[in-house]
């Protein structure tokens, strides 16, 4: 079974060595996590690549608990703006140990996109760095024929999918759509829930709302078992309205990451039935 991860969407915020001793005090060793963030719901800014003993610090706390980053994340495409300007961030992400980035694109201009991600995956190869691309209806990239017409571009084996469970069930896909990708196409898992229609008009508001996994209308189970294996899947489950009722962080997290060792284990029992009737 996968080794679970907490990604840094579903904290809200939460200073990164505060992420750190929140993820290691659930059991969890792994955090995907990005150079700035902070600034949302009482949570103070930050930017570890400019705060040198923040920098230290956090280091430090991986170290100290024993967690990685299992993702590098905070790499987006835009118009005019070239990934090539990253690379200040990509160093700070390889002195943490990152061993994987992720990008996304809102730049209209889907060809260019496409090149954008072919320049930053030689910088982060060029770092030891393999590089994930995720697909999302509030991205440029919305669907995974999209996506999957973005990993032939690039050509290389170090760039893949991140699919979210949430983005590929409401952007069409679900568990059969899964099952026809080669292990190679996929190199991250996201598990996220909600409901399938989306609540809120704005996508980017509704999805910083999720639902413990395995409490939402998602088939998590399923999509998890149709996908290839990967080393580390990371629960994003942002959970605003129990925030907003005064819900600490910490417990959020602590239901999230409950919820998705429960989807987690049931995915791979399925996958186990579904190896013994192959061999029937």
């Amino acid at each position: 079974m996968s080794e679970l991860g907490i990604e840094y969407q579903t904290v809200l915020g939460l200073p990164p060595v505060d992420f750190v001793h929140l993820a290691a005090d659930l059991d969890c060793h792994h955090i995907s996590m990005k150079v700035t963030g902070g600034g949302i719901y009482d949570h103070p800014s930050f930017s570890m690549l400019d705060d040198t003993a923040l920098r230290q610090q956090f280091i430090a706390a991986l170290r100290d608990r024993d967690v990685t980053i299992s993702l590098g994340e905070g790499f987006v495409v835009r118009p005019a703006y070239e990934l090539r300007d990253e690379a200040a961030a990509l160093d700070v992400m390889a002195e943490f140990g990152v061993t994987r980035v992720n990008t996304v694109t809102m730049d209209p201009d889907l060809p260019r996109s496409f090149d954008q991600f072919a320049v930053f995956t030689e910088m982060a190869s060029d770092r030891g760095m393999t590089t994930t691309m995720e697909f999302a209806k509030s991205l440029t990239v919305t669907d995974l024929p999209t996506a999957l017409q973005a990993v032939a571009h690039v050509g290389r084996p170090d760039f893949a999918l991140l699919v979210d469970t949430m983005h590929a069930v409401r952007s069409g896909n679900g568990p059969d759509d899964l099952l026809m990708l080669e292990p190679e196409w996929v190199g991250y898992i996201q598990l996220s829930d909600d409901t399938l229609a989306q609540r809120n008009p704005v996508y980017r508001d509704d999805s910083s709302d999720r639902r413990v996994p395995g409490t939402g209308e998602m088939p998590l189970v399923e999509m998890v078992a149709a996908l290839p294996p990967v080393p580390v899947v990371g629960v994003e489950a942002p959970m605003r309205s129990l925030l907003a009722a005064g819900t600490p962080v910490s417990e959020c997290a602590r239901q999230a990451v409950a919820g998705a060792r429960e989807v987690l284990q049931a995915a791979d029992e399925l996958r186990k039935t579904r190896a013994r009737g192959c061999h029937r």
